[in-house]
């Protein structure tokens, strides 16, 4: 399928207005196929040709003013439209298209639980086409009449209110003017927990088989939505400005989440069928809250091009932090934000696929191109650029120059120097020039203090800034001072902490004797990796856990995984320190941040294979200090931390010894009881360790399907099936993820459980000769399959055990010789990458 170019895109917006589409989709065609018919009223400035896309099974008629087209001149994705005279033109097309089990279009789901079917559309960034017939660019605003005809036992959710006119026969309220790729329809039985709030009807959906789940939860849900919508009008001054707000949890979704106004669509795993912890509630709530910001970041508001997707993902990222630490009881967002998320944004950004948080306009001349920039630069970098922006400038500033941006391009599109301009009307900073250093440069700085203690015991202290490709960047941050408390052993008590611009404040001096720790970024204001002087370095070492505020203790652990990366630490260290502090440690995404870090990349990655018996028996010794820590009724406010324990001794677990009780009794000793996901978890391991002969194993699996019939059972046991060491059976997993076409083709999340369960390091020699063969296969996967699964199989099939110089050979073979699609082509540079870093951490480990 041709990419639509910038350019093209420039030169159908300059000829053509589009007004309105009437959509009519018929989901009563069978289980492949559903029927689609369009209308599109659209005025031609001038005398032109132009085209629209459509990516039918087949296209049976086509009229333009009228007169029929020949559904033959479709070339690929595209109808040309030839002879355009300027005025009013109405063009129908009648077509039948495919349902997907990619996660993109229109995409039909069958329960396993109940046997009721699911279908939804996810139309972005350009699948509208793969649903109906569209002028697919974000500029081309219109009004969307939809109408579905659907089985007479399913209910129909769009962008607007739904309303049945007869049995199976549903109309949708017409949406204001939105791009196409936000028009949303979801259809199937679903289960439906409805409200209203603020005058407009509100309601969450799931299908039939997680109804009790959604409805142990539908409390807090409604609440954290109706939390968020208040607070968000309290800072825009633009009203929520469509006539519904359902939120529809669907199966096998790619994204977190998926911003159709009116129609948000969330994975269904935030549908908790097992037990959670906070912090992963606190998840859930944060991405209702963001793409509850996009309702104004995106949706009211919209890029006019996609070199502009941080003005919706930044903000939204940005928005949902700080709107859901301000309205609900998730008060601790940004300590989660640190230890979870921002990472992610100073990897991307170290690579050499990295990109500016605002790429200029020739870096995304197409729809590929642009896709590949969901990532962590525009969402953590964007979203860690505008919380410093806030620090910079004031709130108040920043939101007046916010709500003026609204004002001005309110159901139409914009671009950065529209919000630039918006933001400089509202405060005297230069704030262009910021943006230029912020938001056209990549990479990010390394702040560093050096500290020089003066004979009268004063000190002083100035920052060296190692600039980021692009050269350096200001910082308004904070310097946070910390000194023995002579009271506890093991405590810090904070001085009074500095304000610094850097590079603007040279050295300062002060008195009263240097600090025992001195770190750089407290509260995590600025976008910077900080390094730590060797005294607060020392100190840090052994008094982490004891220092006051969870998000400074992010900062700190944040430098040490940096340092591990950047080879200035060795990861030993970094395990030790884990192993010291974190059976103290209170903070729940601090535990579960550091435990994941610890485990795939120290253990599996970082450490040489020699090592990682003995990294993962620390990793075990670790969970189990934590396990007693939280025994007791007495403790029972400590529930996440325990089950984030329990998680980790069971992937850590080197022998079947103490998980095998485990799943026999169904409990841990002191609790929880093992609800489905701990005893897929359990299994899993069983089976990578080989912890029983293949057929007692498979027979386990079995069972457990049995027991556990449903969509996550089925991913369940995908997984446990290709983790076994057998050689059948990695052949059999082999098989089913690069089969491309046809029934036997994986579905996108069985593709991911699959990949998950192969590659195993506990499985090195068995699963070597498959090394080279990803390499030979995965183009051709990728090619076939789309976008989102070359995505899916440059991430979660790649061979990561294999942390070797031959693995990266291979891969670079591959992207020269192999001819990647762009999605797999930049997971394969990512992978590439780490692996690279990887190699020099594990070759300096071994050398050591």
């Amino acid at each position: 399928m041709p990419a639509l170019q910038r350019d093209e895109a420039q030169t159908r917006a300059r000829l053509i207005d589009v007004h309105r589409y009437d959509i009519a989709l018929d989901l009563t065609q069978g289980e492949d196929r559903f029927g689609s018919r369009t209308v599109i009223h659209f005025t031609a400035r001038t005398d032109g040709d132009t085209f629209v896309e459509l990516r039918p099974a087949e296209l049976h008629s086509v009229t333009l003013d009228g007169h029929p087209l020949d559904p033959a001149d479709l070339d690929d994705n595209r109808l040309p439209l030839t002879g355009l005279a300027p005025g009013a033109h109405e063009l129908r097309l009648d077509a039948t298209m495919r349902y997907s089990r990619t996660g993109e279009g229109m995409h039909r789901f069958t329960d396993p639980a109940d046997g009721e079917s699911y279908v939804y559309t996810q139309l972005f960034l350009d699948d509208v086409q793969r649903v109906f017939a569209a002028f697919d660019q974000p500029d081309l605003k219109a009004v969307f009449a939809l109408t579905v005809t659907a089985p007479t036992d399913w209910s129909v959710l769009g962008n607007g209110i739904a309303t049945q006119r007869d049995p199976g026969h549903w109309t949708l309220a017409p949406t204001p003017l939105i791009s196409s790729y936000l028009v949303a329809v979801a259809a199937g039985p679903w289960h439906s927990v409805r409200t209203e709030h603020a005058g407009l009807p509100f309601g969450i959906h799931c299908r039939r088989s997680l109804a009790p789940h959604l409805d142990a939860d539908a409390d807090e849900i409604l609440d954290l939505t109706r939390r968020c919508f208040d607070r968000y009008h309290q800072l825009f001054e633009e009203p929520y400005p469509f006539d519904s707000y359902d939120q529809a949890f669907v199966p096998e979704f790619n994204a977190g989440a998926m911003e159709n106004p009116g129609l948000v669509t969330f994975r269904d795993e935030y549908v908790f069928r097992s037990a959670v912890t906070d912090t992963e509630r606190q998840t859930r709530g944060m991405v209702i809250s963001h793409e509850m910001a996009h309702m104004w970041f995106g949706d009211l508001v919209t890029l006019q091009w996609w070199d502009d997707i941080w003005l919706n993902e930044s903000f939204a990222e940005y928005m949902g932090y700080q709107v859901l630490a301000e309205a609900t009881r998730f008060t601790d967002t940004w300590t989660d934000f640190a230890i979870a998320r921002k990472g992610w944004g100073y990897d991307a950004d170290q690579r050499p696929s990295t990109h500016p948080v605002a790429p200029a306009p020739e870096d995304v001349p197409d729809t590929a191109s642009a896709l590949l920039n969901f990532d962590g630069i525009s969402y953590a970098k964007g979203a860690s650029a505008l919380r410093q922006l806030v620090a910079w400038m004031g709130e108040k500033d920043f939101l007046a120059g916010i709500n003026d941006h609204f004002a001005r391009h309110r159901f139409a599109n914009a671009t950065l120097a529209d919000f630039i301009d918006s933001l400089s009307r509202a405060t005297d900073r230069d704030v262009h020039a910021w943006a230029e250093r912020w938001l056209r440069t990549t990479g990010a700085d390394t702040l560093t203090p050096v500290v020089r203690e003066a004979a009268d015991g004063n000190w002083s202290v100035s920052v060296e800034q190692t600039g980021s490709r692009d050269g350096t960047r200001p910082h308004r941050l904070t310097v946070g001072l910390y000194d023995h408390d002579r009271t506890t052993t093991g405590r810090l008590v904070p001085r009074e902490p500095l304000t610094w611009d850097v590079p603007d404040d040279g050295a300062r001096s002060a008195t009263g004797g240097r600090p025992a720790l001195l770190l750089l970024n407290d509260q995590d204001l600025t976008y910077a990796k900080v390094r730590l002087d060797p005294v607060s370095w020392d100190t840090a070492l052994g008094a982490l856990s004891g220092l006051p505020g969870p998000l400074t203790r992010a900062v700190v652990w944040n430098a040490a995984r940096d340092m591990v990366r950047d080879g200035e630490l060795a990861p030993t260290a970094y395990l030790d320190a884990a192993r010291a502090h974190l059976p103290y440690e209170t903070d729940l995404a601090l535990v579960q941040g550091v435990l994941a870090f610890a485990r795939t990349q120290i253990a599996d990655r970082y450490l040489p294979r020699a090592d990682r018996h003995t990294a993962l028996a620390t990793l075990t010794a670790l969970s189990r200090d934590i396990l007693r820590r939280t025994e007791g009724p007495e403790h029972g406010s400590e529930a996440g931390l325990r089950l984030t324990a329990v998680r980790a001794f069971i992937d850590s677990a080197t022998t079947p010894e103490g998980i095998q009780d485990w799943l026999d009794d169904g409990s841990v000793p002191g609790g929880p009881r093992l609800d489905p996901e701990l005893r897929w978890r359990i299994l899993g391991r069983l089976a990578t360790l080989g912890a029983a002969p293949l057929d007692e194993l498979r027979a386990a699996i079995d069972a457990e399907l049995a027991r556990d019939p449903s969509a996550t059972g089925r991913q369940g046991a995908a997984r446990c099936h290709a983790a076994l060491p057998d050689p059948a059976a990695k052949q059999a997993a082999w098989d089913a993820l690069f089969t491309t076409d046809g029934p036997a083709a994986l579905s996108n999340y069985l593709f991911t459980a699959t990949a998950t369960g192969f590659w195993a390091p506990e499985q090195l020699d068995l699963l070597r000769p498959y090394v080279a063969r990803y390499f030979t296969d995965v183009p051709a996967l990728a090619a076939a399959r789309g976008p989102a699964l070359a995505e899916a199989a440059g991430r979660h099939a790649f061979p990561a055990p294999f942390v070797e110089d031959h693995t990266l050979h291979l891969g670079e073979a591959c992207l020269t010789d192999g001819n990647p699609t762009p999605a797999l082509r930049r997971k394969l540079i990512d992978q590439l990458d780490d692996l690279r870093r990887a190699v020099k951490v594990r070759a300096a480990a071994e050398g050591a």
